[in-house]
Parts: C-alpha cells; structure tokens; sequence
C-alpha cells in the first residue's frame, strides 16, 4: 500500500505511514499524553489539528497532512472536554430519568447550570444528583469511546424524531446539506457543537451538585486540569442570567431556531425595538438608584470585560443621570495608561494591558482627591499610536451636583481607587451574557458572543482582521480571569448587554471576515468554530437598530463621540 507523509507539530517530525491510518494510532508515539510547558503530570491526546481543522482521534489520515495533537490544556481540547462532559450528563439523564428534559442554561465559572423539566415530585433534588453523579462516574469507569457517524439528514431527522428531541429537530429543518455528523455513547444518539474526546475515561476531573432550583455540573480548572474548577459564590452574576433568560422567554426566542422564527416572519425590527427598549429601562433603573444614594455618592464605577460594550453604556447613563438633575463629568480609566516604557509584559515579551499595573494609579488617585476637593484637574489623553499620554488642556472640575462617571475594565478593583473612601463609589459591571442558544443542550458561550462584536469592531476601527483579533483573544480572556472577574461581584448591580438580536446581525458583518482567515494558521480552526454557529442564524439588517444602541459601537454609526 502507498505510503504517505505526514509532518507531526509536536515533536518537528515528518514520517510516512500508510493510507487511512488514524490520529490515535500516531499518537501512541506519545504514549497518548502530552506534557504542558511546565512539566506537570501529562495529559491525554484528545484530539488534533489536521491542516489546522479540528478533528476526533478517529479520523484517518489518506493524504499528506500537516497534524498537531492537543490536549485539554489547548484552547480546542478544552471544547473537546467541555463538549464530551456534557454528553456523558445527557446520556446519564437519558438513562437515569428518561421522562425528564436536560436544559443547559449558561455557563457559570467555567462550569454549566442545568435544569431538569418532567421530573415531577417524587424526587428530591439531593438524590438525583446522587443518582446522575454515579452513573456518570460509571460510565467515566467504563472508558467507553465516543463515536461519529455521517448520516444522511433525512436519516438523522428521523433518527432524532425517534429520541424525543425536538429542538435539534427543529434546528436539522433549517439546514441544506446531505449528509451530517452525529455523535454517539453507548448507543445513545446527541448533536455537539464540536468534536468529542476519544472515549469517556479521558474526561477526569468534574462534579456535579443542586443549586438554586438546579444542578451545577462543574468542570476542571482550564489551567489545571487535574484540579476541581472549585466555585465561588456568584449570586448577582447568577441572577442576572436567570432575569435575561427570563427575557428571551418572555419574547419566545430562547433558541437559534426562535429568532430565525421571527426573522423569517418580518418581526426582527419589532424585537430590535422591545430588545433597545428593556436597555433603556434598565438604564433608568440604575440611574435611580444612584439618585437614591445622591448624598453620599460622588463617583460611579463602570467595569467590565472587553468589547461588553462600557463606553456606550457610559454614555447612555450619563443621559439618565442628566435626566434626573446630575452634572455628569466623565473618565475613560485609558487616558490613565502608563507610558510603553512602564507598561508591564506579558511571558511572551508583549505588553500586558490587561493588568490593572498598566494605569498610573498614583496619578488617578491623586486627580480623583483633587477633584472631590473641588478642584479643578487637567485630564491626560492617551496616545495609542506613540504610546505616551499627554496633557491637551482637557480639565474637570466637581460642582456640587455633579457626578463622576468613570469607566474601564478595571474599574471595580479596589486597588484601582484605594485613596477614595468606599462610601463616595457606587459600582455598577456591564458585561454580555448571551441569552440565546443552539438549542436545550447546546449553549452559545458569552465569551464568543463579545469575541465576534470585538471582532467587527477591530475591523472597523482599527483595520484588523479576524486573524488579528482571534489571535489576541485568548489573552485578552487570560487577563480577565485573572485581572476582571474577581472583582464583578463587587458591583451595586449588574447590567447585561447583550441584545437578543444582536447575533443576526452581528452575522452580516463577522461571516466575511471569518472566511477570510487563511488556512495555513492555527486560528482558522476557531474562526471555522464561530462560522458553524453563526450561519444557523438567520442575518438581520442593521438599519433599524438607533444611534445610540450598544451594536454602534461595534458596528459604527453611533450619535455618541467615542
């Protein structure tokens, strides 16, 4: 038989090997594990990259491929774990309680928040944690492998018809291809988001436990997979995706399939409309509850990770406020960045600006001191092209109903405004939580929802392509997890941005960018990740949504100055 080469990334090696031979056969030159950078315990081989495409341990190789394994400790292996944890849940429901329905709601700390419909009375939630807990860890027992199968979609329509899954039925409807992939366990049939792990023993590190009125499935710690993802108490985070879940059931679009629903039927502007209206109105509401603390409050801090949409819900606040009698003066925390020399760097050499040391604090304490002092304070301006701020004669002066507004991603720090009393602060944390999924057991992640709004935004205002964008990211959310989140649950309250329309959009501008990122790059393998969710849903026009939407600020066109 004809021989073919293949060039292994891991070890810088090419070696020929016979047509159809599969990734799980290569791998056993790495003992089926990889060590990460720092030498702990190795890993298992989940899966790999093939000319920068994701693929299962099972697929065989019949032409010459470029191939570099990953474990979880990869962006991608990490989805791998995520996806095939979850189908080990939703087979241990299947056969544990097959009247019940699996409903993954959100993410929550790197794990998932889940509720159980059709269980009826008999069961108390502290036992049939027990009850799904024991199966899954029987089926972890087991190393039982995970299985793709191509299908023809009129054979998988019916297939899922038999199974009692409505939802991914209606999604299969809106979908033109032959054939489809599905995924199995033990006989039990699902549709995942991504590609699996190779079998149920590589998924070590989880747990499950009741919360609130469901359970919380928790997954390991992406940074140390051998560790227990431990959870921390997040009750406003947790309520506030409970209200906008509440939202997109009050509007009936929980799913993909729901919004394409209403587009199809020519009421996607009415739900842009009632979507800017519950803005607005969460806008006043925190506006009147900074006017109820007016005697002792002086200054509002606006956090939140990237591309959450902060400026603009600055400035939609500041017009509440104004509404309601406040002088609003207003600081953009990146105007107080130190200069290039003194900006801290990350391990690979490149500056880190997402760590709270890359703002003058020293400088920001002082200014804020000055001005509830009543003086008045020259602001700096940055300049992001040379690197070094500089003084342009902008000043602030405090009167005695103003209010200071004062927004960027570190603002709920305490280190950040150590100098100013805690009774002069009121807190507020804006970030997207998306509250629209693919269907009940397939959730669109947060994270990708503000990746694709950054994505266009960059292109629009920065000239950057997808590439540019995709490769920044997962630093960008290294230094949220270390510099951003701790801090949410410091906030008065909490305001999601996300727009339950904002995904069909957001399509029209994202989908060109993302076929553009070339295939000889890692990234591709992510942008093919974003462009398989993306294109279920169907695109919405843009010209509908006001100039004073949060989608402005990503999309242009905003009657707000930047």
């Amino acid at each position: 038989m004809e021989k073919i080469e293949v060039v292994i990334v891991n070890n810088s090696k090419r070696k020929k090997v016979e047509q159809g031979t599969s990734l799980a056969e290569l791998a056993k030159d790495f003992g089926g594990v990889l060590k990460d950078r720092e030498n702990r315990d190795p890993y298992p081989i989940l899966g790999a990259l093939v000319n920068n495409e994701v693929r299962p341990l099972s697929y065989k190789i019949y032409n010459p491929k470029t191939i570099r394994f990953f474990s979880i400790k990869h962006r991608q292996g990490w989805r791998m774990y995520q996806n095939s944890l979850r189908f080990m849940l939703y087979k241990a429901v299947r056969d544990c309680f097959p009247e019940a329905k699996l409903i993954i709601d959100h993410t929550l700390q790197n794990g998932f928040y889940f509720r159980l419909q059709n269980m009826g009375t008999e069961h108390e939630q502290l036992e049939v944690c027990k009850t799904l807990r024991g199966y899954m860890i029987e089926l972890q027992r087991k190393d039982l492998p995970f299985e793709n199968k191509t299908m023809l979609l009129e054979d998988a329509k019916e297939l899922i018809r038999h199974e009692g899954m409505p939802e991914t039925e209606r999604l299969f409807e809106g979908l033109t291809q032959m054939y489809i992939e599905m995924q199995f366990l033990g006989g039990t049939v699902h549709k995942t988001s991504t590609e699996l792990a190779p079998s149920t023993g590589c998924i070590r590190c989880w747990d499950l436990r009741p919360f609130a009125e469901g359970y919380l499935l928790q997954c390991a710690d992406p940074d140390y997979p051998e560790k227990l993802n431990l959870y921390q108490e997040t009750p406003k985070l947790f309520n506030i995706f409970q209200e906008h879940h509440r939202w997109a059931d009050l509007l009936k679009v929980p799913t993909i399939m729901d919004l394409n629903r209403v587009v199809r039927d020519g009421g996607s502007n009415h739900l842009i409309h009632v979507a800017e209206a519950l803005h607005e109105k969460k806008y006043a509401e925190i506006a009147e509850m900074i006017y109820s603390k007016k005697d002792s409050v002086k200054m509002v801090l606006l956090a939140g990770p990237s591309s959450s949409g902060k400026t603009t819900s600055c400035r939609r606040l500041s017009v509440q406020l104004s509404v309601l009698g406040f002088d609003v003066q207003q600081i953009s925390l990146d105007d107080y960045f130190v200069c290039r020399a003194r900006t801290p760097k990350l391990p690979n050499g490149e500056y880190d600006f997402e760590n709270v040391n890359a703002l003058d604090i020293p400088l920001l304490n002082e200014h804020l001191l000055r001005l509830f002092a009543g003086e008045r304070v020259e602001i700096p301006t940055f300049d992001f092209i040379k690197g070094d701020p500089y003084f342009s004669g902008k000043s602030l002066q405090m009167k005695e109903d103003s209010i200071l507004l004062v927004e960027g991603i570190h603002a709920l720090n305490p280190l950040l405004t150590a100098q100013i009393d805690d009774s002069l602060k009121f807190k507020v944390y804006v970030s997207a939580l998306t509250q629209i999924a693919i269907d009940d057991q397939n959730i669109i992640h947060s994270s990708d929802n503000r990746l694709i709004r950054r994505m266009v935004r960059d292109n629009n205002y920065r000239g950057w392509d997808a590439y540019d964008t995709i490769h920044r990211w997962e630093e960008v959310q290294r230094g949220e997890q270390k510099h951003i989140f701790p801090y949410q649950e410091n906030a008065d309250v909490m305001f999601n941005s996300a727009l339950l329309y904002e995904l069909g959009v957001l399509r029209v501008f994202a989908e060109p960018l993302l076929k553009k990122v070339p295939h000889n790059c890692e990234e591709f393998a992510e942008a093919q990740r974003l462009l398989n969710f993306i294109e279920l849903i169907e695109p919405i026009d843009s010209k509908c949504i006001p100039p004073t939407s949060i989608m402005r600020e990503f999309l242009g066109g905003s009657s707000f100055e930047y």
